[in-house]
């Protein structure tokens, strides 16, 4: 009986590890896609963001 009940649980952790790379997976191809669209929308101009020292205060 102890025997069935490993068997199942390695079943379980088998089917769950298997179920998570692939939800894993999918995660990563619509990160990648995410990705993409945001390189593709920034353009070929303005490679920096906030403008550098544009907020920095001026000493002296």
């Amino acid at each position: 009986m102890i025997l069935w009940i490993l068997l199942l649980l390695l079943i379980l952790v088998v089917f769950g590890f298997g179920f998570t790379m692939q939800a894993l997976w999918w995660v990563a191809a619509v990160l990648l896609v995410v990705w993409i669209v945001g390189f593709a929308m920034r353009g070929r101009g303005g490679g920096r963001r906030g403008g550098g020292r544009r907020y920095s205060r001026s000493r002296g």
